[in-house]
């Protein structure tokens, strides 16, 4: 137990060591929990007791706050398994993985429309946070190429880029740690809570290296207008002679939208795009630990960015920031690829957006919920059409608001002046109490005042399970209305006070300020 938590001393009735359940079948003393053992034990007592502890995480087929995959087919754990220590780096070694690797680079390119799959370039990374800094990177060297070509300083006043405030910390990132100047376009209910364009053009200058649109916002799953934000930077270069560029943070988007909606304009049809991201590991349907960057020409990957490596016997070429990866996720991705082709993955994206409609309606069915995401509401113009016509084909995904499989909401106006003394937040906690992993937060800086509940859609997350969750759901606001004094019923339930939960942790108020993004589930 935790005892004077004010001085931060932390005290434990087994002197921090781990005893283990199996200790007299396996003959194994209590084992330091945070000091290297002096002597090891049989791999099998080992493997037992983590595996006994790793039970205590939440399920990952219930984990609603991830955007993560966390299933592939046995197959592909097998091609894992069969190359989990090769090292992607190693390219003289493992010459047949980089040729992968090189495969899903133009598979990608001509899902997102390059102009020449041959002349696109790009690379693998851990994630797109990854990714995220290196298109970046790119346009920061161009953007300074440039000045110098014109005679004009670098450092006064400095780059800037523009992104709208409900930005993934990824992409703040990037600003603080290489010395740009993150510009965060305020959000709003009007904007559908993402980048409003029109706002976004208020904070361009001659010193912004690029716009980050995001294809998916992680607090509601809206699109960005990446077209609208195209055609706003074309007026201004026809108008000021300053070509800005965009940087399509597509970490979801980039394998929902090229499936479900593909007359959708976002990529590189749009001539300003010249970098594009993805996660692998979310829409790509593969494991965690893959992310994708790809360029739209060799032209917008600056030359001192690559580095060439003459290593073990070859001559390699590297522009990444990690050097050392696994390979094994690159072939789970070229395993996708493979199995699904466009109709697989298809057919996947129109599922999850099936049955996040279907969470969406009974939600507002429900008379407690108001829904912010929009991808169950018909588009523009279909709903006149709709009233017009007989019948609305409701399994045509044209017909809605194109976005990700993403359901974000909260209790309606009506629904909290009638019950003021219930908390949003304590449908997570006892959500969290029948297995559902469900995040409530704050949106967005302008709008932190307003707290959602937010449901990923995800392949595993069936129909059946939909019903089931919004049961619980609706049980549970029931239970919160009817409890006489809920607040003191759900004090104990806010935190859990432990030794493992305060080892080794920062305490608040370590980090610096949040600027305007924060570090929210993605």
């Amino acid at each position: 137990m935790l005892q004077d938590h004010k001085t931060h001393s932390v005290h434990s009735s087994t002197n921090h060591y781990a005893v283990n359940a199996y200790g007299a079948r396996y003959g194994t003393d209590p084992i330091p929990k945070y000091k290297l053992p002096s002597k090891g034990i049989e791999a099998e007592a080992a493997y037992q007791i983590i595996h006994d502890e790793l039970s205590l995480d939440g399920s990952p087929a219930l984990n609603l706050a991830s955007f993560v995959h966390t299933w592939m087919p046995k197959q592909a754990d097998q091609l894992m398994m069969e190359n989990i220590s090769k090292n992607l780096i190693d390219q003289d070694e493992y010459p047949m993985t980089q040729v992968l690797h090189t495969r899903c680079v133009s598979v990608l390119a001509d899902l997102w429309h390059a102009p020449s799959t041959h002349q696109a370039i790009g690379t693998a990374t851990t994630g797109s946070s990854e990714a995220i800094q290196l298109g970046g990177l790119a346009m920061k060297r161009i953007w300074q190429e440039k000045r110098k070509a014109a005679g004009k300083s670098i450092h006064e006043p400095g780059p800037n880029i523009v992104m709208g405030a409900n930005a993934q910390v990824a992409l703040e990132k990037f600003a603080r740690y290489f010395d740009v100047e993150a510009r965060l376009v305020p959000i709003s209910e009007e904007s559908n809570y993402r980048l409003d364009p029109k706002r976004a053009m208020e904070y361009v200058d001659e010193n912004t290296i690029g716009v980050y649109v995001i294809l998916g916002s992680t607090y509601t799953g809206h699109y960005e207008p990446v077209k609208e934000m195209a055609d706003l930077l074309d007026e201004y270069e026809a108008r000021t002679g300053h070509s800005v560029p965009i940087h399509v943070d597509g970490a979801s988007g980039g394998f929902i939208a090229p499936f479900a909606t593909p007359k959708l304009e976002w990529d590189f049809r749009i001539p300003r795009v010249v970098s594009i991201n993805t996660s692998g590991h979310k829409f790509g349907l593969s494991y965690v630990g893959v992310g994708w960057v790809v360029w739209r020409s060799k032209k917008y990957l600056p030359k001192d960015l690559i580095f060439e490596l003459h290593y073990l016997g070859s001559v390699e070429y590297s522009f990444s920031l990690n050097f050392s990866r696994p390979a094994h996720p690159i072939i789970a991705q070229y395993f996708n690829f493979v199995h699904l082709g466009f109709e697989g993955y298809r057919n996947v994206a129109l599922q999850d957006l099936k049955n996040a409609r279907l969470l969406s309606r009974a939600l507002e069915k429900s008379g407690v919920f108001t829904v912010l995401s929009d991808i169950h509401r018909p588009a523009q113009g279909i709903a006149t059409a709709a009233k017009a016509a007989v019948g609305f084909d409701e399994e045509n995904v044209e017909n809605y608001v194109p976005g990700l499989p993403v359901v974000s909401f909260r209790f309606t106006d009506e629904f909290r002046q009638n019950n003021p003394d219930v908390q949003q937040k304590w449908v997570q906690v006892l959500l969290r109490a029948k297995g559902w992993i469900v995040p409530n937060y704050e949106l967005a800086p302008n709008m932190q005042n307003v707290e959602i509940l937010r449901v990923v859609v995800r392949e595993n997350l069936t129909a059946v399970m939909v019903d089931r969750l919004v049961a619980d759901i609706l049980e549970i606001v029931e239970g919160l209305v009817k409890e006489d004094n809920p607040v003191h019923a759900l004090a104990a339930l806010q935190s859990r006070k432990t030794v493992e939960g305060h080892h080794g942790r920062l305490e608040e108020g370590s980090g610096s300020k949040p600027s305007g993004t924060y570090a929210r589930q993605c």
